[in-house]
């Protein structure tokens, strides 16, 4: 059994949840992160066979293209899962996940499967094939996880209202810092996964308004409980809340938030079940006053302040990627400040008349979901290109280490290589090696390649090409430390740096020698 105290638990609310993969900011980074690698490998790849005509190339392209293809259709069932026009119909989940499991007959040798059925014959209402997917891939990734052998519990239990589902497994387990990602597209713990199977769970399983909790602790297992309503058409939440509000001085809107900040407060605690744990540590870490700044964006809004609105989206934005704060987190805590907000708005209304016809709701309506929603599109923007900006000028840095040249005097300077040198890198020498002559004005670049631990035949061939660019740039190559098996390789290749480079058996020899060019002759 788990210790109670070392597991770590997840519940997350339906329509946070799906308002979370509705989110454009987060598809967005998604289909940045998913998408474009792939197409940049298309790319690197179509520029090959430009230059040699190998057939593997073009079996390569089309095989990340068709990546990025399977990429695109899953994201596209993920922003709109409503797509299929699916009936309902009374499903039995025991006759379900029986039928499911004969599809892992193969996986059985290795992995011994053990059925708790409590209740058999308990129905809910839904819609048959999305729950069979949705099962499929809890299954799937329970005899993915055990890496040997192992075990799973399939258990089933049913009240008068609910019935309850639970898959169990024996496997690698998963971090507990993980556990709040679970269920959001491109997040995966898996080496080659995508997310996109546990975000399809978790969308179906919240549109059938159930409950999932996830329990995991590494090297011993993994525990997905799931409990939907017998009757989804009685499940929704469709009450109006009635709250016990003060009238304020004034009939003025914004003075009845202001009145009644404190049961404003009292009430977005009670609906962001999630983020109310996380308020004072973000608060003591980050400096970020979630109830503050809940205010703040109530007040922009109902006064209609769209600069004020944008402004501030932006500004979070920004705070939320510098801290690393997850998505998810704000966007639980945005859409209940939106249904507070309108908890507000329908009290205010019932005290003092405010709207006075359909129309006027309508337009309210439209009003305050627009300025919303235009809050979060902007701060998934200034999320994402933070973000960007930080990927980006880390990589700036990681190439400037990979290629770190070093000034010796003037007109003379080092290139230490150390590590592997592959096509990727080589490049990236040849775009930094001849700015920096130019820039520099160096007349003589000492090369060392004793630290390279492995370079490839087109990298060599690569090199030679380096030192053509420097030679018709006007600057010397000295070449040191080329390693027993390059030069082999070069000798059956045919090749050979002369009326190409100095070649020097090691750097100290190089400067050495350089330095004792450098001397001034004594008469």
């Amino acid at each position: 059994m788990m210790v109670k105290s070392e597991i770590a638990q997840q519940e997350i609310k339906s329509d946070v949840h799906l308002s979370q993969l509705a989110s454009v900011g987060q598809i967005a980074a998604g289909i940045a992160h998913e998408v474009k690698n792939p197409l940049t490998a298309v790319k690197g790849f179509l520029q090959l066979l430009k230059e040699r005509n190998e057939k593997k190339y073009i079996e390569i392209a089309q095989s990340e293209l068709e990546n990025a293809i399977a990429v695109l259709q899953n994201l596209l069932q993920m922003s709109k899962p409503d797509l299929e026009n699916e009936p309902l119909v009374s499903i039995d989940l025991t006759v379900e996940l029986e039928s499911l499991m004969q599809l892992f007959q193969d996986q059985f040798y290795r992995v011994a499967v053990i059925k708790n059925y409590r209740d058999p014959g308990s129905f809910i209402v839904g819609k048959r094939n999305q729950l069979k997917k949705a099962l499929f891939n809890l299954l799937k990734n329970a005899f993915e996880a055990i890496p040997e052998e192992g075990t799973i519990i399939i258990g089933q239990s049913a009240t008068e209202n609910e019935v309850t589902i639970y898959i169990q497994d024996s496997g690698c387990g998963i971090p507990k810092e993980k556990l709040n990602m679970l269920g959001t597209p491109f997040f995966t713990t898996k080496e080659n996964g995508t997310g996109m199977g546990l975000a399809f769970v978790f969308s179906v399983i919240y549109q059938h308004n159930g409950v999932i909790k996830v329990e995991s602790e590494e090297r011993v297992g993994t525990t997905f409980t799931i409990t939907f309503p017998k009757d989804l058409s009685n499940s929704k939440r469709t009450e109006v809340n009635r709250l016990n509000l003060e009238k304020s001085a004034t009939d003025n809107l914004i003075d009845f938030f202001l009145h009644n900040r404190n049961a404003f407060e009292e009430r977005l605690l009670t609906e962001a079940v999630n983020v109310q744990e996380k308020i004072d540590e973000i608060l003591e870490v980050c400096n970020i006053n979630l109830l503050e700044n809940a205010h703040r964006l109530v007040l922009y809004v109902v006064e209609g302040r769209e600069h004020e609105v944008i402004s501030f989206a932006r500004t979070e934005g920004v705070n939320w990627a510098r801290h690393s704060l997850t998505l998810a987190v704000k966007l639980e805590w945005v859409q209940a400040v939106r249904r507070v907000l309108w908890d507000f708005l329908y009290n205010y209304d019932q005290m003092n008349d405010y709207l006075t016809s359909k129309e006027q709701f309508y337009i309210l309506e439209k009003r305050i979901n627009e300025l919303m929603d235009l809050f979060i599109s902007h701060l998934f923007t200034s999320y994402s290109q933070f973000k960007d900006d930080l990927i980006r000028a880390q990589r700036e840095m990681v190439e400037n280490l990979s290629v770190p040249i070093i000034p010796l005097t003037a007109t003379t300077s080092i290139l230490p290589l150390i590590g592997n040198v592959d096509l990727f890198r080589s490049n990236t020498i040849v775009d930094k090696v001849v700015s920096q002559i130019g820039n520099n004005r160096i007349e003589m670049l000492i090369i060392d390649l004793s630290g390279v631990v492995e370079m490839e035949s087109e990298v060599i061939v690569q090199l030679f090409n380096i030192i053509d660019g420097i030679k018709m740039m006007g600057c010397q190559t000295v070449i040191t430390g080329l390693r027993p098996e390059i030069v082999k390789w070069m000798i059956r290749s045919g090749l050979s740096f002369e009326n190409k480079a100095i070649t020097k058996r090691t750097l100290q020899q190089a400067l050495a020698d350089h330095l004792q060019l450098q001397r001034p002759a004594v008469f």
